[in-house]
């Protein structure tokens, strides 16, 4: 596949690129001959094999084949089961040649033991054979003892018995000397691997001193024999090792198999629980029912289905909480409209339509409300707090409230320094909270009152308290708990709103893991009469968290 990709890409790349321009007046003109277009070449030198597709056949060709351009747009899934599977088959089929390869080693020492331990003794009883007659080095072996010795219906046995000053004494010429590096102490049988007329041997030697013969070194005396039989018992050992094997391999790979299947089948129960639930449970499931190993899976699926829950209930609760504030609204526009309808009179007429104007701007605002307030619970754990100045950001929404608190006749303002204030939070949440905070103050103080949003910081305490106080008539120590919770209003403020503006602050607020509280601003000059202060309290940044 991956080789089909490349002409696929290069083509692609060939329709790309512009086409050439027309050759300059007064060169020659190409030979039509040579255009594939126009029929074959009779040139006898063209390439037979070239190419000659148009760039048609080959577009045509590669929209008929879009699955060859590029084939890694859609990876596969892995299996769990193939996985395990591969990393537990692979390293015994790995190790099962290596086996193979150590049963061969220790079936070939395990053969060479007692062939050994024979050809020893053969060495042993030739040199007892070894004389001294009159200063010269002999063999007293009787021809039948020589047969004997080389009676072997396997392998060749070959001997041989050099003198003190390296002469032939008796036995095979074609037997190699022993290297000085593989010389020993005299009466001491020794063995190394040779080659005997193109044939590996397997060769025992000893020395023995002749204190009646002189030279310059002992007597040399060699038994070596081929070695088939060895080889045909090592041979023999390596079948009874390798061939259960090929009988316990295949077992084994089908009690893997089982094993591995039987292990993940707890898997497939919960994967048939979860197909089998109805869409709108979003229940947890049960962990001890899991295996150990995908608790943690089960619980983050758990964790997951708790906010997919809270996430329907808050839809489910906006909805009705939209349903119902709306009816009331909306009731009231429609009986407006046919009273309007019925009005003769023009003056009785511009005064219903002013209501349905106020009307209308009442829902408006009642559904701008119902809209944030959702917003701003969707946007709970979406990860998006960053570092800002709060001074700034009030300073920011101070200025765009300006001319609503000039038309009311309110002296809004702002009390913050200007070094920063750095805390985590999100600059949307926190202007919306501030932005209900100041419509709220606006809209129960009176005209000619004062409205002021205050930034400050404790220098011993990573602490940054937003209040905003009003002097407006305040609000009860009764009803400050309420007045947080929905569509809850205090009666007899003589005042239009929709019961939504502090529940919106409180859940940003709680979102920003800080707190609001309602507490009275009394007056300076009428220290007897109290308005409202909405102190919102967060954590501060540091300098380390800052940098």
């Amino acid at each position: 596949m991956n080789l089909l990709r490349l002409p696929w890409a290069w083509w692609r790349r060939a329709r790309a690129q512009p086409a050439r321009s027309a050759p300059p007046a007064g060169s020659p003109s190409p030979d039509p001959s040579a255009d594939p277009s126009t029929g074959p070449s009779t040139d006898p030198t063209a390439d037979p094999f070239a190419d000659t597709r148009s760039a048609a056949d080959d577009e045509a060709l590669a929209d008929a084949l879009p699955h060859l351009e590029d084939s890694t747009t859609h990876p596969t899934a892995r299996s769990l089961f193939g996985e395990i599977l591969d990393w537990m088959l692979a390293p015994l089929l790995l190790l099962w040649p290596m086996s193979i390869a150590v049963t061969y080693l220790v079936a070939k020492s395990i053969a060479n033991g007692p062939y050994d331990r024979a050809l020893e003794s053969s060495a042993i009883v030739l040199s007892q054979q070894v004389r001294e007659v009159n200063g010269r080095v002999t063999l007293q072996l009787p021809l039948s003892a020589r047969e004997i010795l080389r009676a072997d219906e396997t392998d060749n046995v070959y001997f041989q018995v050099v003198g003190k000053r390296g002469e032939y004494v008796a036995g095979d010429h074609d037997l190699p000397l022993p290297s000085e590096e593989d010389a020993g102490q005299p009466g001491l049988v020794q063995l190394r691997d040779d080659r005997v007329v193109g044939n590996d041997v397997r060769v025992a030697y000893t020395y023995i001193n002749l204190r009646n013969v002189s030279g310059p070194q002992p007597v040399l005396v060699q038994v070596a024999e081929t070695l088939d039989k060895r080889a045909r018992l090592a041979n023999e050992i390596i079948k009874g090792v390798i061939l259960p094997q090929f009988v316990i391999l295949p077992l084994a790979v089908v009690l893997v198999w089982f094993g591995l299947s039987r292990g993940l089948s707890p898997l497939t129960t919960i994967q048939q629980r979860i197909r089998a639930r109805n869409p709108g449970d979003t229940s947890p499931i049960d962990e001890h029912s899991a295996p150990q190993e995908i608790t943690p899976l089960v619980a983050s699926f758990n964790d997951l289905l708790a906010r997919l829950d809270q996430s329907v209930q808050t839809q489910k609760r906006f909805i009705a909480d939209a349903a119902h504030q709306m009816k009331t609204p909306l009731a009231g526009l429609r009986m407006q409209a046919e009273l309007a309808q019925r009005e003769q009179s023009p003056e009785e007429l511009r005064r219903s339509l002013a209501q349905i104007a106020g009307s209308s701007e009442r829902a408006a605002h009642l559904v701008t409300q119902l809209l944030s307030l959702a917003r701003m619970e969707n946007l709970a754990g979406a990860g998006s707090m960053s570092p800002l100045d709060i001074a700034a950001l009030a300073r920011d929404v101070v200025k765009d409230w300006l001319p609503q608190a000039w038309a009311r006749r309110i002296d809004l303002g702002l009390d913050a320094d200007d070094h920063l204030v750095m805390i985590q939070g999100n600059r949307l949440m926190l202007t919306e909270m501030l932005n209900n905070l100041l419509d709220n103050a606006i809209r129960y103080t009176p005209p000619g009152g004062h409205a002021t949003v205050r930034v400050s910081v404790d220098a011993f305490e990573p602490f940054v308290y937003l209040d905003v106080e009003d002097t407006g008539p305040g609000i009860p120590p009764g009803e400050r708990e309420r007045v947080m919770e929905r569509f809850y209003r205090v009666l007899g403020t003589g005042t239009d709103g929709s019961g939504l503006g502090l529940a919106i602050v409180r859940e940003i607020v709680q979102q920003h893991g800080g707190e609001v509280t309602i507490g009275d601003n009394v007056y300076q000059t009428e220290p007897r009469r109290a308005g409202t202060r909405f102190r919102v309290t967060l954590r501060r940044l540091t300098g380390e968290a800052t940098a």
